[in-house]
């Protein structure tokens, strides 16, 4: 577990520093007709793991107003910029590769493994919410998973028992405990989020198997690696539709992941696609 606390650390300093701008002035918020369009992304993805690297929220156009506190802007499109040329220059390259290599299938399978393990932090979460039915169905579907799936590889449980993940996570807890986003943050390599899904995210680390699994701190990131470029492979081009179809992708992220973590906040009433965005 070693290998969290540096990295939580980390997270913690930026929050407190993020924290001391959360209340802003009306300059500093941005609505929707800043963007004219926020672009649609296909489908809901099948597993719908907040955006990162190459992954944009899935959000379609609203006819509400959008308003994102962001008075960091400009260094949160330093980092955008960032995970922008990381996308295009490192990790869309690798996973084309590294798809011509594994066939879709195989890497449905890898997908499959990680999300079986990660299964703890749905479990958690669903209880915290008092979704005590999401949370038996995550009990169902690690035990089926693991067992008739081998190992996690396989998703009987959602393809022959239509029992669909819940993705929780604790941003989504603190949310529906009445935890405002206070400000937009744009993470390099992390990629879009806020305060309080940093937050989270910090959290769900402890909650994660695999930081418990391979403690070692160098380890931990090329599995962590591995997993990103896994999961990359098999939605390139998603950002690139993004991107095109976006007036500012900045903006169209931005507001794209507020709608789409409000909609998750409130169990996808009204749900959203999600956007992609140039990290994961």
């Amino acid at each position: 577990m070693k290998t969290v606390f540096p990295f939580f650390a980390l997270l913690l300093l930026l929050l407190l520093a993020g924290t001391g701008c959360r209340s802003t002035a009306p300059g500093h918020m941005r609505t929707e007709g800043d963007t004219t369009q926020t672009a649609v992304i296909s489908e809901q993805k099948e597993d719908a793991d907040l955006p990162g690297i190459g992954e944009t929220p899935p959000a379609a156009p609203s006819t509400q107003s959008i308003e994102v506190s962001d008075p960091i802007e400009p260094i949160n499109r330093a980092f955008f910029t960032f995970n922008d040329k990381l996308y295009f220059w490192m990790l869309k390259p690798l996973s084309q590769g590294y798809s011509a290599i594994l066939p879709m299938s195989a890497r449905r399978c890898v997908k499959n493994f990680f999300s079986n393990i990660a299964t703890p932090v749905r479990l958690v979460n669903c209880t915290l919410q008092a979704e005590f039915d999401g949370a038996w169905i995550e009990i169902e579907r690690f035990a089926i998973n693991t067992t008739v799936g081998v190992a996690g590889f396989g998703d009987p449980a959602r393809n022959r028992w239509q029992m669909e993940k819940r993705n929780e996570d604790l941003g989504q807890t603190l949310g529906r405990y009445g935890l405002g986003t206070s400000i937009y943050l744009n993470w390099p390599i992390l990629g879009p989020s806020n305060v309080r899904d940093t937050a989270g995210y910090a959290g769900d680390l402890f909650l994660d198997p695999i930081n418990y699994l391979i403690p070692d701190f160098w380890y931990n990131v090329g599995i962590r690696s591995y997993e990103t470029v896994n999961g990359t492979s098999l939605r390139v081009g998603d950002y690139e539709d993004f991107k095109e179809a976006a007036i500012d992708p900045y903006v169209a992220l931005r507001d794209a992941y507020y709608q789409y973590r409000k909609n998750q906040v409130n169990n996808n009433e009204g749900r959203r696609a999600r956007p992609a965005g140039p990290t994961e």
